[in-house]
């Protein structure tokens, strides 16, 4: 299906974001807050011991944190442009609905749906609890019930306002920012530092399938810059806000999660970091300044980073369920707005359910676990729709063209095949589960297509 009849059958995608039915209220510094508050979450406490136990040279190690960063930054750019030319709720949703009609874009939503939204947010919760318990003591029951709690909590956040949840991040997002910078600085003054300092060492031979082991976790440890997209219509000016929240957001979490690593393997060596699972913690204990509080502290740190984290998912993926819904491809009720709020109530609702039902239910280890794939695909279908609009709608109005294309979207796209082909031959069993998951979606959207016309009937006289 070509780009203007999908225009044609779903509505118009215009640059001034006309059709938008959700207020313009997000400013650039929201917009930035939000990219850092998405991206910066418990990975960076998590990721340095997997790279760590993976590339034992430390200046192995961090080059393939500067890789990971460069790559981001252009999956990044490249996002950018689509989102200036299609500011719309949804975001890579929308893209992929103009670039290559209706079943892919369902696909997107469909995955969102049956893995990505609630594994995200029981994954994140989990993790936001278990630092918790580092304050309160809880039992798993209550560790359990603690994490949809704080999702209600969230989506509550949500629900009442996205000037509100906007607030939030904001905060939330500075805080962390600078506290894991202030915890990268001072581990320069850790006691017995320069053990294993990067630039003090030689740069040592590791194999490709090290080095791509190592970039899994490393891209994991960066994901979430593209959430910004799916509240691009909610963006004030978007053709200038959403370029520069997309570069300068990614830019500083990169800047600081290369400082932090640094950080690490001045204060510990690499064995240390390899085996440690609070390697953070580890850091901190041996830094002066925090006078024997450095566990307390980054316990603190990882709360807020998380629950902002949360914020942020719960804020995009909710406009992933309302634009499907905007567009005829879930059920219209999704598509309902606030009266009071002017947000998507039902879609933020149904993301907080997907998120309750996945931490009373699964471990974090199933939680991950599912994570590994469910979204790459629609990573790479999202910037490879950069060449396909450029070709199949060169009229689009591009307020912000990518940087360096075409070189800077290849360079993603050929990291990111780099990155699935791995995983797929090291860990077929998982890939092809993934894929059955996703493909499972193709039989459910032709059902739609001949069941929506009587539901949405069915709708409008009920309400």
């Amino acid at each position: 299906m070509s780009g203007n009849t999908t225009t044609a059958r779903y509505g118009a995608l215009s640059t001034d974001g006309t059709e938008e039915r959700l207020p313009r209220v997000i400013g650039l510094g929201s917009a930035t807050s939000v990219v850092v508050g998405t991206m910066v979450g418990s990975g960076i406490f998590s990721v340095p011991a997997v790279v760590a136990a993976e590339l034992p040279s430390p200046k192995t190690a961090m080059i393939c944190w500067i890789l990971g960063g460069l790559i981001t930054l252009c999956g990044a750019l490249s996002v950018a442009e689509l989102a200036t030319a299609l500011p719309r709720s949804g975001g890579p949703f929308a893209y992929l609905l103009e670039a290559y009609g209706p079943l892919p874009a369902f696909l997107l939503g469909w995955t969102a749906l049956t893995v990505i939204m609630g594994a995200v947010l029981g994954a994140l919760a989990t993790i936001l609890v278990d630092y918790l318990a580092v304050f309160v003591p809880l039992t798993p029951a209550e560790l359990h019930e603690a994490a949809a709690l704080l999702l209600v909590v969230a989506g509550t956040v949500n629900y009442v306002g996205m000037r509100r949840a906007a607030a939030v991040m904001r905060v939330t997002s500075a805080a962390k920012l600078l506290a894991l910078a202030a915890l990268g600085a001072l581990a320069f003054t850790a006691s017995h530092g320069r053990v294993d300092h990067p630039a003090a060492q030689p740069l040592s031979g590791a194999s490709v399938s090290a080095i791509v082991a190592a970039l899994i976790p490393i891209m994991w440890a960066y994901d979430g810059w593209q959430d910004l997209a799916c509240i691009g219509g909610e963006v004030m000016q978007p053709q200038r806000t959403l370029p520069l929240a997309l570069g300068l957001g990614t830019g500083c979490v990169v800047a600081v999660y290369v400082l932090v690593n640094f950080g690490f393997y001045h204060a510990l060596p690499s064995p240390a970091i390899a085996h440690s699972h609070l390697v953070a913690a580890a850091v901190a204990t041996r830094i002066p300044a925090l006078r024997g509080n450095g566990a307390a502290v980054v316990a603190g740190i990882v709360l807020v980073s998380t629950f902002s984290s949360i914020n942020g998912v719960m804020m995009a993926g909710s406009r992933v369920f309302y634009a499907m819904a905007d567009r005829g491809l879930f059920f219209a009720a999704m598509g309902r707005i606030s009266r009071r709020f002017r947000t998507p109530s039902v879609a933020i609702w149904l993301a907080t359910g997907l998120g309750c039902a996945s931490v009373l239910g699964n471990g974090f280890a199933q939680l991950t676990h599912r994570l590994v794939l469910g979204g790459w695909p629609f990573f790479m279908l999202t910037v490879a729709a950069v060449f396909v609009l450029r070709r199949t709608r060169p009229d689009l109005p591009r307020p912000y063209r990518t940087w360096g294309y075409p070189v800077v979207p290849a360079v993603f796209l050929l990291a990111s095949l780099g990155v699935f082909g791995f995983s797929l031959t090291t860990d077929p069993g998982e890939t092809m589960r993934e894929f059955l998951i996703i493909l499972g979606g193709i039989p459910v959207y032709y059902l739609w297509r001949g069941l929506a016309g009587r539901y949405r009937n069915l709708y409008v006289r009920l309400t």
